[in-house]
């Protein structure tokens, strides 16, 4: 298992759209990925289970996962974050 917290950058936080990108990163990795806020976690695969834990711009997060990638995962996931969910493949 491997775990990194992270601050969420961008003003608006985790809605729709940069939801969609980080589920779409999360799914790029065979392991299981959750993210935690405060007590709360969630499937990080998740748009439904993303989107309840109303995240907004400057809240901490926690990124967590279990398996053959899951540094790989976390750290992508945490980069994503930190670049205020901008798609570099645009």
């Amino acid at each position: 298992m491997f775990v990194k917290d992270v601050m969420v950058q961008n003003q608006v936080g985790l809605h729709a759209r940069p939801a969609t990108f980080f589920i779409q990163k999360a799914n790029e990795f065979k392991s299981s990925i959750w993210i935690e806020k405060e007590e709360r976690r969630v499937n990080a695969k998740s748009l439904l289970g993303i989107l309840s834990l109303g995240i907004v711009g400057g809240t901490a997060i926690r990124i967590i996962a279990d398996g053959a990638d899951e540094q790989a995962a976390v750290d992508a996931l945490v980069a994503l974050v930190e670049s205020g969910f901008v798609d570099d493949n645009r």
